[in-house]
């Protein structure tokens, strides 16, 4: 028995030290990425100022004795029209920015998962999965989109909603993409032979196969919702409560100050660019770590 076991012993922990050894490779592939780090550092300032926004300025309401101030040492980004620090407006809409990006992009990613494995395991349900996403994908999103929020009404919940709404079936074509090459793999019949459940074959075989295009996802659908949400927001389409970088941009189209002072504009448009910009590097480097080709050198 103890010759038995010492035998078994190595097969059972080969899975762990080659998962293991693959994630290190991938983690050096992605540091030696010019793009990867500096995005990821991107992306961790803009959550830490969210998290920490009311650590950073006072939040900003009513109004201000200097209108329309240009950038100074009493207020680095200017003020708008009413006297308000856009500092302190950048900042606390990059809470409200990173709030709708991580909930829509959470329900997007959790629906078009669910659809794409479904469909590409069951395979007599891929036809009309297919043909659902594809539908889905061949409707004009953008005023979709503005009707809905238009119709329930400016608010956070139905900006989040709307969002994941139109969301999904991308990220159910890219997954259910790589599921389909995955199902008809051996050890996916091995394992329907030795008796596994659809649950356990799913948990444990088909969603760790498809979980780097699964986080890929997860970024691009959650720079996709900001700007999304910066869109409506932009046509007053938003909750008016909370700040936003799109609320600040429809304020200063509404108060006339887009055109006269500039920086009413430039830094929540510079926000919404490095955010975008920099979750796209990053899942660009991403994917290039996870290539062997890129992990070898």
């Amino acid at each position: 028995m103890t010759a038995q076991a010492r035998t078994d012993a190595p097969a059972v922990l080969e899975p762990v030290a080659v998962a293991e050894s693959s994630a290190r490779r991938t983690w050096r592939a992605f540091r030696r990425n010019p793009l990867g780090l500096p995005a990821v550092v991107v992306v961790a300032v803009l959550i830490l100022v969210g998290l920490c926004a009311p650590l950073i300025a006072a939040e900003p309401t009513g109004y201000g004795p200097d209108v329309l101030q240009a950038p100074s040492a009493a207020h680095w980004f200017g003020t708008d029209n009413l006297g308000r620090d856009i500092f302190a407006e950048v900042v606390w809409g990059t809470r409200a920015s990173m709030l709708v990006a991580v909930c829509s992009s959470a329900l997007a990613i959790a629906l078009g998962v669910l659809v794409a494995v479904v469909g590409a395991y069951f395979r007599r349900l891929d036809t009309a999965v297919g043909t659902l996403v594809d539908l889905m994908l061949s409707l004009p999103v953008l005023p979709l989109m503005i009707l809905i929020a238009a119709l329930a009404g400016p608010s956070l919940p139905v900006t989040v909603a709307v969002i994941a709404a139109f969301s999904w079936p991308e990220v159910t074509r890219v997954v259910r993409s790589a599921a389909l090459s995955v199902v008809g793999l051996p050890y996916m019949d091995a394992a329907r032979v030795i008796g596994g459940s659809h649950r356990w074959i799913i948990r444990k075989h088909l969603l760790p196969a498809t979980a780097p295009v699964i986080v890929v996802s997860v970024v691009l659908t959650a720079s996709r919702a900001v700007l999304s949400a910066a869109g409506l927001a932009f046509l007053g389409l938003s909750d008016a409560q909370s700040w936003s970088w799109g609320r600040i941009l429809y304020e200063a189209q509404q108060s006339g100050a887009m055109s006269s002072a500039w920086w009413t504009t430039l830094f929540p448009s510079l926000a919404i660019l490095a955010l975008v910009v920099s979750a796209t590097l990053m899942s660009i480097a991403y994917n290039d770590a996870r290539n062997p080709r890129n992990q070898g050198r």
